[in-house]
Formats: C-alpha cells, sequence, structure tokens
C-alpha cells in the first residue's frame, strides 16, 4: 500500500525540521563517546585484552553505540502513541483503515533513517578522526553493517511499541520506561560492552532482544566469533529473529487490546 512509504517520509520530513536539535546531539554524543572512550583506554592500557576485546575494539564499539544511540532509542523518546492512548484519540487512529503498528513503524523508521544519516554517521565520523577505529575493509562487510543497523532500528521500534501498548491496561507508561531506561541500556551494551561482564552474565544478555540493538551491530562490524554462531551471518539470523518475534508479538498484543476499546471519558 502506498500509505506506509507516504507515513515513512512524513516522518523523515517531520525530524528533519529539528536541525538545531539535531547539531546539539551530534555534539552530544560525540562528547559521551570521547569520554566513554578514554574510560575504557584507561582500563586496557591496564589490561590489554578482556574475553576477546582489546582497546581497538572497545572503543569502536563506543561510537557505534553513539552512532545508534538515537536511531535505535533504547533510551527514549517514546512513541506518540502512549500518550494518544492515555487521551483516548487513539480511537481516531483506529479509524484509520490501515494496520496500526503498520502505521507507526513506518513513522518510526523514517525517524530512524534520518536519525541514522544525519546525526549518527557524523558522530561515527568524529570518532574515527580521534580514535583509531576497527573498520570493516570491504563494502560487502559494509553491507551487512547497514542490514544490522535496520534490524536494529527495527527491533528498537518493537520494544518501544510494546511498551506503549500496555498503556491499553494500566493507561500510564511512564513507569514501564522509568524501568527499561535503567535496564535497556545496560542489556544493550550502551553503558560497557557486553564482552567486559562475566561470560556468564554476558551470554544471558545477549540472548535478549536489547542487545540486539547496539552489541550485535557493534560485533557485526566487527566482525566477532562471539557472535551466535561465530558468524556476521548468525548475528543477522538473530537480529532478524527478535525483529520478526516482536512485531508479531505487537500484531498479537494489539488485537487483543483493540477488541474493546473504552477512551479516556467515554
Amino acid at each position: 500500500m502506498r500509505v506506509y512509504p507516504a507515513v515513512y517520509i512524513r516522518g523523515l520530513r517531520r525530524y528533519s525540521t529539528y536541525r538545531a536539535a539535531t547539531i546539539a546531539g551530534i555534539l552530544t554524543n560525540s562528547v559521551f563517546g570521547c569520554i566513554n572512550a578514554a574510560v575504557l583506554i584507561a582500563l586496557f592500557s591496564v589490561r590489554p585484552e578482556i574475553n576477546g576485546y582489546d582497546m581497538g575494539d572497545a572503543v569502536t564499539q563506543v561510537f557505534v553505540c553513539q552512532a545508534l544511540i538515537a536511531t535505535v532509542a533504547v533510551m527514549g523518546p517514546p512513541l506518540d502513541l502512549g500518550e494518544r492512548i492515555r487521551t483516548g484519540a487513539v480511537g481516531v487512529d483506529l479509524l484509520r483503515p490501515v494496520s496500526l503498528m503498520g502505521w507507526w513503524l513506518s513513522e518510526d523508521l523514517g525517524r530512524a533513517t534520518f536519525s541514522l544519516v544525519f546525526r549518527g554517521t557524523p558522530t561515527f565520523l568524529v570518532g574515527t578522526v580521534l580514535f583509531d577505529l576497527v573498520l570493516p575493509k570491504t563494502l560487502g562487510h559494509w553491507a551487512l553493517v547497514l542490514a544490522s543497523c535496520g534490524l536494529a532500528a527495527i527491533i528498537g521500534f518493537a520494544l518501544r511499541y510494546l511498551y506503549e501498548l500496555a498503556g491499553f491496561w494500566i493507561l500510564d507508561t511512564r513507569g514501564i520506561w522509568a524501568i527499561v531506561g535503567m535496564l535497556g541500556p545496560v542489556a544493550a551494551g550502551m553503558l560497557l560492552p557486553l564482552a567486559l561482564y562475566p561470560p556468564a552474565v554476558s551470554g544471558v544478555l545477549r540472548a535478549l532482544p536489547w542487545a540486539s540493538t547496539i552489541q550485535i551491530p557493534a560485533e557485526i562490524l566487527l566482525g566477532k566469533e562471539s557472535l551466535p554462531g561465530g558468524s556476521v551471518a548468525g548475528g543477522l539470523a538473530l537480529q532478524a529473529g527478535w525483529a520478526l518475534g516482536l512485531l508479531l508479538l505487537g500484531a498479537w498484543i494489539t488485537s487483543v487490546a483493540t477488541r474493546k476499546v473504552v477512551v479516556q471519558g467515554g
């Protein structure tokens, strides 16, 4: 249907209007990237290798994280859907002759595309200028990294969509965001690469969906053997599985939530 490409373009155009915020985001992500990189450089100057990661790997993951942090939006912002559920405006959304999830996915992918190209890419380039990052050597490898980023954006959307769907039952999802806002970045590998945790903890965190938003894309770029199956294909398969599973779960919960909707005040 042509409506979904149109909504995607609308999402892209909407976020392209916030030019000052984009520049501020690049500056913020670059500064935090440099601070985190300095901390890890100090760590690896004492211990050159930790669970298969060296200094170059860790610093590279720092800037992969900063490049993707706005794209996957594990820390937010929430979808506007949650507020529309709370106010009852979702009733209008449900009158559209299109899928509720498809509409929000299309718009959020527009936002994610803009964030990746105009905020994430410049941030990563700053990292390549200031530090000796580990980079893919072939165009084919770069294409796999880009595919991984796309799957990460879908997983990030699916998680946020599920958080907002809870509003059909609890009305206000801010409590959910308070919890996942703390746990999500840790499980994603944003604060520290998961390889730096004890192997048992790292193995559990890698199996969770949040790891597929940051840790797995970083390891795909690095070509790490710690990926599922020890290959880039295994990492992409894990991401694809989470993306499909979370979208199917979101579609099912949407159908359950919208069988009988009583909007606030009515």
